[in-house]
Parts: C-alpha cells; sequence; structure tokens
C-alpha cells in the first residue's frame, strides 16, 4: 500500500527525514485503526506536521479531512504538504476543544488525536521545550498569554507544588517548588537551560530519564491546559458523536491515558446500575459504543529503533455504535 510506503521513506531516507520536522508514531497502527470506516468527514485534532493525515487521505481516498491545531507554525508546513489534497481539506487554528463544537453539523466518521509534542517543537530551541533552551516558554500556541516563564516566575510556592504533584507525579513537589522560589528572589528564571539546572540540583536522577522531564512535563501540562482539553474533547465526543463513528487517541504519559482508558470504558459499559445492587434494573443497553483496542497498542522493536520518541505512546480507539448494531 502507498501509506506504508510513505512511512518507510520517512523513517529510512535521512533526506525526506530532514524535510519532515516530526516522525509520526505509531503510523501503520493508526491507519489499521480506522479500516471500514465510512465515507464522510475525518478530524485531525492535532494536525502536527500532516504525518498521519497524509497517510489517510492518501488510503480513505473518499473522505474529506479537517485539520485542527494550535500551532500556527505547524499549520502552514501541513498546508504546504498536503497541497495535492487542497480539495478534499480544510484547516482550522486553535484548541480541538473550541473547533470541535463548530463542526457539529458534519458528518464525522472519524477523529484522531496525538496528544504528543512534536520532534520540531521539543527541537525547536525558541520554542522553550528543550532543557538546553534559552528561553522558558512551552506553549504550543505563541498567541496564548500563559507560557512557562509566568509560572515558573509568577506562581506562588503551593501552585508550583500542585502542578509538580498532580501533573508530573513527582514526590518531592514540595522541595522543587521551594527550590524554585529561592532561586528567583535575586533575578527572575529566563531559560529553560537555568530551570533545569534547578530541577537537576533539586531532584534525584533514577535511570536514564532526565531529572527535569517530569517538572517540564507539568509545567508544560499546565501551560496549555492539556488534561484540560484532553476532558473537553471527550465531553464533546460523548455529546456529540456520529453512531459510525471511529475515535483513535494516542497518549504518552499516565495522566492522559487514563482520561482516555476511564472515558471508553464509562461509554462501553452497558450496566449503569450501583454496584451494591443486587440485580440489574437499568436497563442493561446504556452501552455507546465498544473498545475496539483490549490494551493499548504500543510501538513495535522496528520503530523504537529508528524513532526512540515513540517509547511512550499508547494508542487506544472506540467506535461508536447505535443500538441495531449492538444486537
Amino acid at each position: 500500500m502507498i501509506f506504508d510506503i510513505i512511512y518507510k521513506v520517512i523513517l529510512e531516507t535521512s533526506n525526506m527525514i530532514n524535510k519532515t520536522p516530526h516522525i509520526p508514531v505509531l503510523f501503520n497502527e493508526v491507519m489499521d485503526s480506522f479500516i471500514g470506516m465510512s465515507d464522510g468527514y475525518f478530524v485531525d485534532c492535532t494536525m502536527g506536521y500532516a504525518g498521519h493525515s497524509m497517510g489517510i487521505l492518501d488510503r480513505f481516498t473518499n473522505i474529506k479531512h479537517i485539520g485542527i491545531d494550535r500551532d500556527t507554525e505547524a499549520l502552514e508546513f501541513s498546508k504546504n504538504k498536503l497541497i495535492d489534497f487542497e480539495s478534499r481539506i480544510t484547516f482550522h487554528h486553535g484548541t480541538f476543544s473550541s473547533v470541535l463544537p463548530t463542526l457539529r453539523d458534519k458528518n464525522i466518521v472519524g477523529v484522531l488525536a496525538d496528544f504528543g509534542v512534536s520532534s520540531l517543537q521539543l527541537d525547536k530551541k525558541s520554542r522553550g521545550f528543550s532543557f538546553t533552551s534559552e528561553t522558558l516558554d512551552m506553549r504550543m500556541d505563541n498567541s496564548s498569554e500563559l507560557s512557562a516563564f509566568e509560572v515558573v516566575n509568577e506562581y506562588s510556592s503551593e501552585k508550583l507544588e500542585y502542578i509538580f504533584e498532580n501533573y508530573g507525579e513527582i514526590t518531592q513537589a514540595k522541595e522543587l517548588a521551594q527550590a524554585i522560589i529561592n532561586a528567583r528572589i535575586g533575578s527572575k528564571i529566563t531559560s529553560a537551560k537555568e530551570l533545569s539546572d534547578i530541577i537537576v540540583k533539586t531532584l534525584p536522577k533514577f535511570g536514564k530519564i532526565h531529572p527535569a522531564t517530569l517538572a517540564f512535563q507539568a509545567i508544560r501540562i499546565e501551560v496549555n491546559n492539556e488534561l484540560g482539553e484532553i476532558e473537553k474533547l471527550l465531553d464533546e465526543l460523548e455529546i456529540s458523536h456520529n453512531n459510525r463513528e471511529i475515535v483513535s487517541l494516542i497518549t504518552f504519559h499516565s495522566l492522559e491515558d487514563r482520561l482516555v482508558k476511564n472515558r471508553f470504558q464509562k461509554w462501553s459499559k452497558n450496566c449503569i446500575c450501583d454496584i451494591r445492587a443486587m440485580r440489574c434494573t437499568c436497563g442493561n443497553n446504556h452501552a455507546i459504543g465498544k473498545i475496539i483496542t483490549k490494551k493499548p497498542i504500543t510501538a513495535s522493536q522496528e520503530e523504537l529503533k529508528v524513532n526512540p520518541r515513540s517509547r511512550s505512546a499508547k494508542l487506544r480507539t472506540f467506535k461508536f455504535i447505535n443500538k441495531m448494531e449492538k444486537k
């Protein structure tokens, strides 16, 4: 298939990799998750650099495509990359929580979201995601008001402790928050590199993972309201889903994966009676779909060799169905 060739070219040809700032994770697995997708509109909620979108447009020739991203740089890149498909695709700048509700009149048959940070965002020093960056930003949308600079330099010790504990699951959250408060007394913390150095001096190192990884994750989640966005996406899908809609979501850490897993389980549950009830009285017919991936799909050894950043990726797929299909 052509889409397999596209992926192999992206992974194996160095010239292509240099031109493509982000390698799409779980590419073939994502394509396979939409097998049997009906004709209609496909929504890529996190379009990024169009790796998955190109595969979808190439394989499913009858679908129309809607691409959403809050990163204007990524959108401009994707518009050029997908020029051959321009008659079938529309682009939206913004968060998927703000765009999706405006699409309720569309016959949406497929939804994809890749919640990871793109390789370009990580590698481009000016974006402030990297441990060695001279800036302190971490905004996925450069027009957003809140950046990592405000979080690090203006949040109270209690607020910093909260995000480190809840978004980074850091056991020494209180110590790290206080270290940042102490460091900014003389002058503001202005770079990700400076912040990283503070974290390294405060937190112990475990294995090969950089000590600042979880703290940077926590700050990034706060800056971009990432968990709130996922909750809003799931809420919107629950409200306005199409009975033929396939949803594939890629998560990169336990907080994201837990939200998706729990919501899929809720949607697939037939009986909603209290667990203390002696017998079912609700009708046992409340499921609005079925979980396609009983366990999350992860990257193959082959993919891990060429794209180490795929090691944390987990793909879960759910299919909404109507009452007649359940029988």
